[in-house]
C-alpha cells in the first residue's frame, strides 16, 4: 500500500482513536468527530481514551495525525473509515442513525477514487443495504467509482497484550477487488489480515464472535444460579473443568455483561434474523439470562441484609465497580447502571466507588464515585462488588469488617472466599 495515501477516520472514540494511532505510524490521518469538544481536546494533546496515552497522541499530533470537525478535510482522503456507535433503542431495536449520519457526511465530499470502510458493529447486510444506497445518492456507483468494504472492529479496551495492530483484522468488500484493496490497506498496519467472501460475511463474523461469548456467559450464569442452590462453588467447578486440555473453554459467571459489543450484538442479530422469518430463541434466551443477573445481585443484597435484620429500604449500600470490566474507565452498558437504578428505586441509600470511573449516569440520577475504598465502605451496611479491579482484590475481610456498619458483602466476581464476621453471598458460590 502506497504510504502517500491519506486516511480519514470518522469517529474518534474507543475504536476510532486507537485505529487512528495505528494508521498514523505510516500514513497521514485525519481524525474526524462531530463533537468539537473532543476535537479541541485532541488538538491540545489530551487523549480521552485509556488505550491511547497523551504521549502516544503527541507523537503523531500535527505530524501525521490531524483532529478535525470539518468535513471538507475528508475530501482529500483516499480512504474513509467509519467508526461510530451502534446502540440499541429502549425496545432493543438497532439504532443505525450514527452510521447513516456518517454516510450523509461522506456523501457531501465523496468523489471518484475514494474508498469507504465501515467498522461499526452491525448486523449482516448493513453495508450493502444502508451504506451503499446513501453513498450512491451522489450518482457515483459503488464498486466501480468508489470502493466499499466492511471490517469489524476488534478493540478490547484495557487489553495491553493485544493492541489493535496485533489483532487479526477481517475484511470483506462488496466485490473481490474491494476486498483486495481493503486487505492491502489494513495489511500495512496490522500483523494479519483475514479476507472473507464479502461484506455480509465480515459483518456476520462480528456477530458470531460476540454472540458466542454472550451465549457461553449465559450458560455459566445459569449454572451458577443452579449451583448456588445446590451448595456448589461454580468458580471451583469451572477452574477444574478448564484443566481438560481439549473441548472446553472457561467462561465465568458475573453480575451481567457490559461494553459496546456483547450486550448489543445478540439483539442486532435477533432483529435481523426476524426479518428473514426466523425466531432466534437461543440468542434471545441468553440475553434474558444475562440481563436477569443484575436483578439477582439485588436479590442477594436483599437476602444478605435480611440476615442481619435489615431491609433494603433505607439501607446504606455501596456499589463497588462502575466500569463494565476490570482495570478500565469505560462504563458503557455496565451492569452497575441498572443495579444502581434498582437499588435506588427500592429505597436504598446508594454510594458508589470506582478508581477508574469518576461518575456514572443512571435513570436514578448521576452518582459520583467516593474518593477511596475507605470512604466508600465507611458506615455501609452492604457492599456490592461488581468488578474485579486489581485494587479490589487487595481488600481484606478485616478491612471490610472494620469499616462497615454491618458487613454484608455481595461478591459478583469471586473476589473473596467468605470470612468470619461477615455475611457473604457470592454469585455462584453456593450461598444458599
Amino acid at each position: 500500500m502506497d504510504q502517500s495515501a491519506e486516511i480519514g477516520i470518522i469517529g474518534q472514540g474507543y475504536v476510532g482513536l486507537p485505529l487512528a494511532m495505528a494508521f498514523a505510524k505510516k500514513f497521514t490521518v485525519f481524525g474526524y468527530d462531530v463533537c468539537s469538544e473532543t476535537v479541541e481536546r485532541l488538538r491540545a494533546g489530551k487523549s480521552h481514551i485509556q488505550d491511547v496515552t497523551d504521549e502516544q497522541l503527541s507523537r503523531y499530533l500535527g505530524k501525521t495525525y490531524f483532529p478535525t470537525s470539518n468535513p471538507e478535510d475528508l475530501r482529500r482522503c483516499d480512504f474513509l473509515i467509519i467508526c461510530v456507535p451502534t446502540p440499541l433503542s429502549e425496545d432493543k431495536i438497532p439504532n443505525l442513525s450514527y452510521i447513516k449520519s456518517a454516510c450523509k457526511t461522506i456523501k457531501t465530499i465523496l468523489h471518484p477514487g475514494q474508498f469507504v470502510i465501515l467498522e461499526s458493529t452491525t448486523y449482516p447486510g448493513t453495508t450493502d443495504e444502508v451504506v451503499v444506497p446513501i453513498l450512491e445518492e451522489t450518482g457515483l456507483v459503488a464498486g466501480s467509482d468508489f470502493g466499499v468494504a466492511y471490517s469489524p472492529e476488534r478493540v478490547d479496551p484495557g487489553n495491553k497484550k493485544f493492541p489493535i495492530d496485533r489483532v487479526p483484522t477481517v475484511v470483506g468488500g462488496i466485490n473481490p477487488e474491494c476486498t483486495e484493496v481493503a486487505a492491502a490497506l489494513y495489511g500495512s498496519v496490522v500483523d494479519q489480515v483475514v479476507p472473507v467472501r464479502d461484506a455480509r460475511t465480515a459483518e456476520a463474523v462480528k456477530m458470531v464472535e460476540n454472540i458466542f461469548r454472550n451465549v457461553n456467559i449465559a450458560l455459566v450464569n445459569e449454572m451458577a444460579l443452579i449451583f448456588e442452590r445446590m451448595g456448589i462453588d461454580t468458580w471451583e467447578v469451572i477452574d477444574a473443568a478448564a484443566t481438560k486440555p481439549y473441548g472446553f473453554m472457561p467462561f465465568y459467571p458475573g453480575p451481567g455483561i457490559g461494553g459496546h459489543c456483547i450486550p448489543l450484538d445478540p439483539y442486532y442479530m435477533s432483529y435481523r434474523a426476524k426479518k428473514y422469518g426466523f425466531i432466534p430463541r437461543f440468542i434471545e434466551t441468553s440475553g434474558e439470562i444475562n440481563e436477569f443477573m443484575k436483578m439477582h445481585v439485588v436479590n442477594l443484597a436483599e437476602r444478605g441484609l435480611r440476615q442481619v435484620g435489615k431491609r433494603l429500604y433505607g439501607a446504606r449500600i455501596t456499589v463497588m465497580g462502575l466500569a463494565y470490566k476490570k482495570n478500565i474507565n469505560d462504563p458503557r452498558e455496565s451492569p452497575a447502571i441498572k443495579i444502581i437504578e434498582e437499588l435506588a428505586n427500592l429505597g436504598a441509600e446508594v454510594r458508589v466507588y470506582d478508581p477508574f470511573v469518576p461518575s456514572i449516569r443512571t435513570r436514578a440520577g448521576v452518582f459520583t464515585s467516593a474518593g477511596s475504598v475507605e470512604e466508600a465502605l465507611s458506615g455501609a451496611e452492604c457492599a456490592v462488588f461488581l468488578v474485579d479491579h486489581d485494587v479490589f482484590r487487595g481488600i481484606s475481610v478485616e478491612t471490610v469488617k472494620g469499616l462497615m456498619a454491618s458487613p454484608v458483602v455481595v461478591d459478583g466476581k469471586n473476589l473473596f472466599a467468605g470470612g468470619k464476621g461477615i455475611v457473604y453471598l457470592g454469585i455462584g458460590k453456593g450461598s444458599y
